[in-house]
Protein backbone atom coordinates (compact mmCIF):
# COMPACT_ATOMS: atom_id res chain seq x y z
CA UNK A 1 0.00 0.00 0.00
CA UNK A 2 1.44 3.46 -1.07
CA UNK A 3 0.35 5.81 1.56
CA UNK A 4 0.17 9.59 -0.38
CA UNK A 5 -0.59 13.28 0.56
CA UNK A 6 -2.14 15.91 -1.92
CA UNK A 7 -0.78 19.24 -1.82
CA UNK A 8 -2.32 22.15 -4.43
CA UNK A 9 -3.67 25.60 -3.08
CA UNK A 10 -6.78 24.83 -5.11
CA UNK A 11 -9.71 23.09 -3.35
CA UNK A 12 -11.30 22.38 -5.84
CA UNK A 13 -8.18 20.27 -7.83
CA UNK A 14 -7.50 18.92 -3.97
CA UNK A 15 -10.90 17.51 -5.03
CA UNK A 16 -10.30 15.82 -8.50
CA UNK A 17 -6.66 13.99 -6.77
CA UNK A 18 -9.22 12.56 -3.42
CA UNK A 19 -11.68 11.34 -5.97
CA UNK A 20 -9.29 9.82 -8.06
CA UNK A 21 -7.16 8.45 -5.33
CA UNK A 22 -10.17 7.02 -4.05
CA UNK A 23 -10.88 4.30 -6.90
CA UNK A 24 -7.16 3.41 -6.61
CA UNK A 25 -6.89 -0.02 -4.48
CA UNK A 26 -3.20 0.31 -3.53
CA UNK A 27 -3.38 3.85 -3.06
CA UNK A 28 -4.15 5.97 0.52
CA UNK A 29 -4.15 9.08 0.61
CA UNK A 30 -3.82 10.42 4.77
CA UNK A 31 -4.39 13.82 4.13
CA UNK A 32 -4.37 16.84 2.01
CA UNK A 33 -3.23 20.32 2.49
CA UNK A 34 -3.43 23.87 0.47
CA UNK A 35 -1.06 25.59 2.43
CA UNK A 36 2.09 24.12 1.38
CA UNK A 37 3.77 24.99 4.74
CA UNK A 38 1.30 22.93 7.19
CA UNK A 39 2.22 20.18 4.99
CA UNK A 40 6.03 20.43 5.16
CA UNK A 41 5.09 20.77 8.82
CA UNK A 42 3.01 16.96 8.28
CA UNK A 43 5.92 15.55 6.59
CA UNK A 44 8.08 16.15 9.60
CA UNK A 45 6.05 14.07 11.97
CA UNK A 46 4.57 11.78 9.64
CA UNK A 47 6.66 10.61 6.40
CA UNK A 48 4.59 9.08 3.45
CA UNK A 49 5.91 7.02 0.33
CA UNK A 50 4.70 9.67 -2.50
CA UNK A 51 3.14 13.31 -2.82
CA UNK A 52 0.87 14.64 -5.42
CA UNK A 53 2.33 18.34 -5.58
CA UNK A 54 1.07 21.13 -7.66
CA UNK A 55 4.04 23.45 -8.71
CA UNK A 56 2.70 27.13 -8.69
CA UNK A 57 1.49 27.91 -5.34
CA UNK A 58 2.09 30.61 -2.97
CA UNK A 59 4.69 31.66 -1.36
CA UNK A 60 6.67 28.42 -2.40
CA UNK A 61 6.72 26.27 -5.70
CA UNK A 62 6.23 22.87 -5.52
CA UNK A 63 10.14 22.36 -6.94
CA UNK A 64 11.00 24.40 -3.82
CA UNK A 65 9.16 22.57 -1.64
CA UNK A 66 10.61 19.32 -3.12
CA UNK A 67 14.45 20.95 -2.46
CA UNK A 68 13.95 21.84 0.93
CA UNK A 69 12.62 18.10 2.32
CA UNK A 70 15.78 16.20 3.92
CA UNK A 71 13.58 12.92 3.55
CA UNK A 72 12.32 12.69 -0.37
CA UNK A 73 9.76 10.67 -1.18
CA UNK A 74 8.68 9.49 -4.32
CA UNK A 75 6.50 12.86 -6.27
CA UNK A 76 4.02 12.88 -9.20
CA UNK A 77 4.14 16.44 -9.97
CA UNK A 78 0.78 18.06 -11.01
CA UNK A 79 0.23 21.35 -12.73
CA UNK A 80 -1.56 23.38 -15.52
CA UNK A 81 1.61 24.49 -16.51
CA UNK A 82 4.21 21.96 -19.31
CA UNK A 83 7.19 24.39 -18.76
CA UNK A 84 8.27 22.91 -16.03
CA UNK A 85 9.00 19.38 -17.05
CA UNK A 86 11.93 19.03 -17.11
CA UNK A 87 12.75 20.47 -14.01
CA UNK A 88 10.82 18.46 -12.22
CA UNK A 89 12.69 15.31 -13.53
CA UNK A 90 15.75 16.17 -12.45
CA UNK A 91 14.19 15.93 -9.00
CA UNK A 92 13.39 12.32 -10.29
CA UNK A 93 10.15 12.67 -10.42
CA UNK A 94 8.41 9.50 -11.20
CA UNK A 95 5.34 11.47 -13.21
CA UNK A 96 4.01 14.99 -14.45
CA UNK A 97 0.00 15.03 -14.44
CA UNK A 98 -1.13 18.24 -16.74
CA UNK A 99 -4.23 19.15 -15.52
CA UNK A 100 -7.01 18.65 -16.04
CA UNK A 101 -5.79 14.99 -15.82
CA UNK A 102 -8.31 11.94 -16.46
CA UNK A 103 -8.59 9.01 -14.13
CA UNK A 104 -6.83 6.52 -16.74
CA UNK A 105 -3.46 8.72 -16.84
CA UNK A 106 -3.62 9.07 -12.58
CA UNK A 107 -4.17 5.10 -12.45
CA UNK A 108 -0.45 4.89 -14.78
CA UNK A 109 1.17 7.46 -12.61
CA UNK A 110 0.11 5.25 -9.35
CA UNK A 111 1.23 2.30 -11.11
CA UNK A 112 4.31 3.85 -11.72
CA UNK A 113 4.68 4.76 -8.25
CA UNK A 114 3.61 1.26 -6.88
CA UNK A 115 6.39 -0.57 -9.48
CA UNK A 116 9.21 1.92 -8.15
CA UNK A 117 8.00 0.84 -4.22
CA UNK A 118 8.10 -2.44 -4.54
CA UNK A 119 11.11 -2.40 -6.22
CA UNK A 120 12.64 -0.78 -3.19
CA UNK A 121 11.22 -2.78 -0.81
CA UNK A 122 12.57 -5.68 -2.37
CA UNK A 123 15.89 -4.19 -1.97
CA UNK A 124 15.74 -3.25 1.52
CA UNK A 125 15.64 -7.09 2.15
CA UNK A 126 18.74 -7.29 -0.17
CA UNK A 127 22.30 -7.65 0.75
CA UNK A 128 24.52 -4.17 0.20
CA UNK A 129 26.56 -5.53 -2.31
CA UNK A 130 23.33 -5.17 -4.60
CA UNK A 131 19.50 -4.26 -5.78
CA UNK A 132 16.46 -6.36 -7.56
CA UNK A 133 15.09 -5.47 -10.63
CA UNK A 134 12.32 -7.10 -12.24
CA UNK A 135 13.47 -8.18 -15.83
CA UNK A 136 9.97 -9.65 -17.50
CA UNK A 137 8.32 -11.34 -15.22
CA UNK A 138 11.51 -12.23 -12.72
CA UNK A 139 13.32 -10.57 -9.67
CA UNK A 140 16.80 -10.10 -11.17
CA UNK A 141 19.68 -9.91 -8.39
CA UNK A 142 22.59 -7.32 -9.50
CA UNK A 143 25.83 -7.05 -7.86
CA UNK A 144 26.91 -3.03 -7.91
CA UNK A 145 30.32 -3.84 -8.51
CA UNK A 146 29.19 -6.03 -11.33
CA UNK A 147 27.64 -3.13 -13.31
CA UNK A 148 29.97 -1.47 -16.15
CA UNK A 149 26.88 1.19 -17.15
CA UNK A 150 23.65 1.87 -17.81
CA UNK A 151 21.67 2.66 -20.83
CA UNK A 152 18.29 4.30 -21.44
CA UNK A 153 15.89 3.28 -23.91
CA UNK A 154 12.64 5.09 -23.41
CA UNK A 155 11.05 3.52 -20.51
CA UNK A 156 13.23 0.54 -20.16
CA UNK A 157 16.96 0.62 -19.00
CA UNK A 158 19.76 -1.79 -19.97
CA UNK A 159 21.86 -2.94 -17.17
CA UNK A 160 25.26 -3.71 -19.12
CA UNK A 161 27.51 -6.06 -16.97
CA UNK A 162 31.21 -7.07 -16.78
CA UNK A 163 30.41 -10.78 -17.64
CA UNK A 164 28.82 -9.80 -21.20
CA UNK A 165 25.37 -10.14 -20.22
CA UNK A 166 22.54 -6.94 -20.67
CA UNK A 167 19.75 -7.08 -18.42
CA UNK A 168 16.59 -5.46 -19.58
CA UNK A 169 14.04 -3.69 -17.10
CA UNK A 170 11.00 -1.44 -17.38
CA UNK A 171 12.75 1.43 -15.76
CA UNK A 172 12.85 4.99 -16.94
CA UNK A 173 16.69 6.68 -15.89
CA UNK A 174 14.90 8.54 -13.09
CA UNK A 175 13.62 5.14 -11.80
CA UNK A 176 17.19 3.45 -11.90
CA UNK A 177 18.93 6.45 -10.33
CA UNK A 178 16.49 6.53 -7.13
CA UNK A 179 17.55 2.62 -6.63
CA UNK A 180 21.67 3.08 -6.93
CA UNK A 181 24.52 4.51 -4.78
CA UNK A 182 24.86 8.11 -5.75
CA UNK A 183 28.13 7.23 -4.20
CA UNK A 184 29.33 4.80 -6.64
CA UNK A 185 26.88 5.57 -9.64
CA UNK A 186 26.58 9.09 -11.59
CA UNK A 187 24.38 10.47 -14.60
CA UNK A 188 26.68 11.54 -17.51
CA UNK A 189 24.01 12.02 -19.96
CA UNK A 190 20.64 11.90 -20.83
CA UNK A 191 20.52 8.49 -21.15
CA UNK A 192 23.56 6.77 -19.73
CA UNK A 193 24.77 6.15 -15.85
CA UNK A 194 28.16 5.02 -15.37
CA UNK A 195 29.80 2.98 -12.58
CA UNK A 196 32.35 5.28 -11.50
CA UNK A 197 34.71 2.72 -10.06
CA UNK A 198 34.57 0.93 -13.49
CA UNK A 199 35.71 4.07 -15.35
CA UNK A 200 39.23 2.86 -17.07
CA UNK A 201 40.01 6.21 -18.53
CA UNK A 202 37.76 9.94 -19.26
CA UNK A 203 38.24 12.02 -21.89
CA UNK A 204 36.42 15.54 -22.25
CA UNK A 205 33.44 14.38 -24.11
CA UNK A 206 33.21 10.37 -23.50
CA UNK A 207 34.08 7.72 -21.13
CA UNK A 208 35.94 4.26 -21.89
CA UNK A 209 34.46 1.45 -19.65
CA UNK A 210 36.20 -1.88 -20.47
CA UNK A 211 35.57 -2.31 -24.83
CA UNK A 212 32.45 0.34 -24.51
CA UNK A 213 32.64 4.08 -25.27
CA UNK A 214 30.12 5.95 -23.07
CA UNK A 215 29.37 9.89 -24.72
CA UNK A 216 29.62 12.33 -21.69
CA UNK A 217 27.03 15.27 -22.23
CA UNK A 218 28.01 19.03 -22.39
CA UNK A 219 25.58 19.70 -19.36
CA UNK A 220 27.20 16.75 -16.93
CA UNK A 221 30.00 17.24 -14.73
CA UNK A 222 32.46 14.41 -14.87
CA UNK A 223 34.86 15.88 -12.16
CA UNK A 224 33.22 13.87 -9.33
CA UNK A 225 34.59 10.71 -10.82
Amino acid sequence: MIRAIAIDDEPLALEVIRSHAGKVPFLELTAYFTDAFKAIDHLAREPVDLLFLDIKMPDISGLELMESLQQKPMVIFTTAYAEHAVQSYELNAIDYLLKPFAFPRFLKACHKANELLQVKQNNKQAANDGLFIKSGYEQVKIIYNDILYLESGGNYMSFILADGRTILSRLTIIDALALLPPAQFLKVHRSYIINKQRVDRAERHQLHIGKSVVPVGSAFNITML
